[in-house]
């Protein structure tokens, strides 16, 4: 029971929650990029928030279903198409053995990444309790590496062969009617939203000033790992070395050089540069759906705003979760485990 890759797409890799308790080890956290727009996915198949999605950057593959599944595509839309057919994104569908799942280039202003989840999950084996993959690291996903052509992907769950209960089935998700609430759509802000770093008042105010005025643009040299910026350098009063410190996804680092870094999914576990602000997470979708080139400006938020806009997120979910219920339901009667 597996999915055949025909065409690998520009960066395909299979992410989860990512690898915690691992960074003292030297270890990078990786995971999804879009936190938000993965769990949705796998919300959608009814399958627990933690389970790998595929992440799909900017140009999605070719597919081949070798056996039914039920899958589901959230955040950036790729034009997907099911044989010839357009599928959208944000609910569950059913592939029959010998589909083809087509993902194209993301159509502009829809973001860059996409999440492909199935129900049950890909059978990927853990590496320090997580499949998600470690490119640097070449371990994790599978075979530590983005997708290849040719690839098998075991699925964990299979569904029947009958036509008669694939049919059924689609008719049941297909009547399922989702909204999804604000807090869980792509909305570019025309601010992401931050928080005094633990050296905030050690740079300049010019340099304070600067990032919650200027605007700033996404490097070409930008990847998993961090977004540098390219705008207005940043300056600390007195430089000074700093000790390294865990790493964190939103932290925006500054160098010597002046050029701000935000850390991504794929941070290193430790840094030592001076860390002037975090984005909230709640904002760190909407950067992560950002392409080099675009810019990004940044705004100040209190600390409890934050934390009711983390409260909101949650709420969302579980609203989506509610009215899925009839969906897991009728995944969970025929759904076996391989």
């Amino acid at each position: 029971m597996s999915i055949r890759v025909l065409k690998p797409g520009l960066l395909s890799t299979f992410q989860d929650a990512g690898r915690t308790g691992s960074q003292h080890l030297g270890v990078q956290v990786s995971g999804a990029m879009d936190p938000r727009a993965h769990r949705l996915a796998n919300l959608l198949v009814g399958n627990e928030a933690d389970l790998a999605t595929l992440e799909i950057t900017m140009l999605g593959p070719t597919l081949q279903f070798e056996a039914p599944a039920c899958f589901a595509i959230a955040g950036a839309d790729m034009q997907a198409m099911l044989n010839d057919s357009p599928v959208p994104n944000h609910r569950p569908l059913v592939a029959r053995a010998g589909d083809v799942l087509t993902l194209g280039p993301a159509t502009p202003g829809s973001g860059v990444r996409a999440y492909l989840a199935v129900h049950g999950g890909y059978e990927l084996a853990p590496v320090l309790a997580s499949t998600s993959t470690d490119i640097r690291g070449a371990f994790g996903g599978h075979a530590g590496r983005a997708l290849a052509k040719n690839d098998l992907i075991g699925l964990r769950y299979a569904l029947p062969d009958s036509e008669d209960d694939l049919s059924d089935l689609a008719q049941t998700l297909w009547q399922v009617r989702i909204y999804l609430p604000a807090a869980l759509a792509l909305r570019p802000r025309s601010r992401l939203r931050v928080l005094p770093g633990v050296h905030w008042d050690e740079f300049t105010a010019e340099s304070q000033r600067e990032l919650l005025e200027a605007e700033y643009r996404i490097s070409t040299q930008s990847d998993r790992m961090g977004y540098r910026l390219e705008g207005p350098p940043l300056t600390m009063k007195t430089p000074r070395q700093i000790l390294s410190e865990a790493a964190s996804f939103g932290t925006i680092q500054v160098p010597s050089g002046g050029e701000a870094i935000v850390l991504m999914a794929d941070r290193q576990s430790t840094g030592g540069y001076p860390k002037i602000a975090q984005v909230i997470s709640v904002d760190l979708p909407d950067l992560a759906q950002r392409r080099p080139g675009q810019t990004v400006c940044f705004a100040p938020v209190e600390l409890d705003e934050a934390q009711q806009l983390d409260s909101e997120l949650e709420d969302a979910f579980e609203q989506v979760h509610e009215v899925l219920a009839a969906a897991r339901t009728a995944l969970e009667s025929i759904a076996k485990p391989e």
